[in-house]
């Protein structure tokens, strides 16, 4: 897979199923002017489908390969460990970064998460200013500081 990167734009694959949280993590980008291609899924299920392909998601254009994922933990279907430990074990994904953003803060979860081979565990802001630091410093490290893997 190629990536897929038009006029300095990131593809940026988020996996959460909270309806309010995808509105709010949207918002947050949009708030720091954040231009790049931000698409949502809503189970590890669902993000397997978008970067195998899968159905709807065949079209490139409008669901381009991603070149970062933030991954919410506690999802229905295939949760985000189960989907983390797909991830990595697959060639062709395994070096696409991942970065963990939930609730939990439990130690085990932490742990686990770069047991498997997470970029970054991050607990989600419960403020929205909170959640558009975090997509401002998230933007400013990942696309700005460090390189991103061409996958």
């Amino acid at each position: 897979m190629n990536k897929i990167k038009t006029a300095g734009k990131i593809s940026i694959l988020i996996a959460d199923d909270d309806a309010d949280d995808r509105e709010l993590i949207q918002a947050a980008f949009d708030e720091n002017s954040t231009q790049h291609h931000i698409s949502f899924v809503e189970n590890g299920e669902e993000l397997l489908h978008y970067l195998k392909r899968d159905g709807h998601y065949a079209d490139e254009t409008l669901h381009p390969f991603p070149q970062i994922i933030l991954l919410d933990l506690n999802m229905p279907k295939k949760d985000g460990r189960e989907a983390l430990r797909e991830l990595k074990a697959n060639n062709v994904f395994k070096s696409i970064p991942v970065i963990i953003l939930t609730t939990s803060q439990e130690e085990k979860d932490i742990i686990n998460s770069y047991e498997l081979g997470v970029n970054s565990f991050i607990i989600k802001p419960v403020t929205y200013s909170g959640l558009v630091e975090f997509t401002r410093v998230l933007g400013q490290y990942w696309f700005e500081i460090a390189e991103l893997p061409n996958v």
